[in-house]
């Protein structure tokens, strides 16, 4: 155990790779979400679409995880899972949730708040139709999601019979316990990494049905 780090307060770095202004923002927190994503996608980031999705039970209890973007309009921020997952649960007991997108090699974070709702069943199926085959057997043996499973080669056994069963059909249906959610927005922050620790801290807040733009203490 010789090698283990005993002491954290010395690693840090200083962050020196942009800056963000009021006055250079889109008033739109959307428009401004597509700018940096579209940055993101273009600097061939890993992954750029990977976020961190927050729920909490009824009785308060925090989840966090990390799933894939699969949808970005002004109605909202689709990601899809199976609906009694413990992501599914909590949503179902508590519909408020926060994404966190997070792209180290440019020092920007961007939190995402507001209310989940499900999207569409013809939505969800669409969508399902459109992963690769593998996975869609995925999401029908990997239930309830979550959930204990034996051994690693159980999984297996399970994902290898249904392959089988399924080798002379040209399209699975969609499991009804799987589909598509749509947080809705009502709070954004864009995070900056700026020298000295005095980061850039901008907030976009819901109210009225207007956002409201607001700098916060780093």
């Amino acid at each position: 155990m010789s090698d283990l780090i005993k002491d954290l307060s010395e690693l840090r770095l200083n962050y020196q790779k942009g800056e963000l202004h009021e006055d250079q923002v889109n008033p739109n927190p959307h428009m401004q979400f597509l700018q940096w994503f579209n940055h993101a996608l273009a600097a061939q980031l890993h992954e750029p679409y990977a976020m961190s999705l927050a729920t909490a039970n009824a009785q308060g209890r925090p989840h966090v995880r990390t799933v894939l973007l699969r949808g970005a309009t002004e109605a909202g921020y689709d990601f899809y899972t199976n609906y009694d997952s413990q992501k599914g649960l909590d949503l179902a007991e508590n519909p408020y949730a926060e994404l966190l997108f997070y792209w180290q090699e440019q020092e920007r974070q961007i939190r995402i708040s507001g209310k989940v709702v499900k999207i569409s069943e013809e939505e969800s199926t669409d969508y399902y139709h459109k992963r690769p085959r593998e996975s869609q057997i995925a999401a029908h043996i990997s239930t309830p999601q979550s959930g204990m499973v034996a051994s690693r080669e159980e999984l297996q056994q399970r994902f290898w019979d249904l392959h089988q069963q399924v080798a002379n059909q040209e399209e699975l249906d969609k499991p009804g316990f799987w589909g598509g959610y749509r947080l809705q927005p009502d709070y954004y922050e864009f995070w900056q990494g700026r020298p000295n620790r005095l980061h850039d801290r901008l907030s976009y807040e819901k109210i009225d049905g207007a956002w409201k733009l607001q700098r916060l203490m780093p």
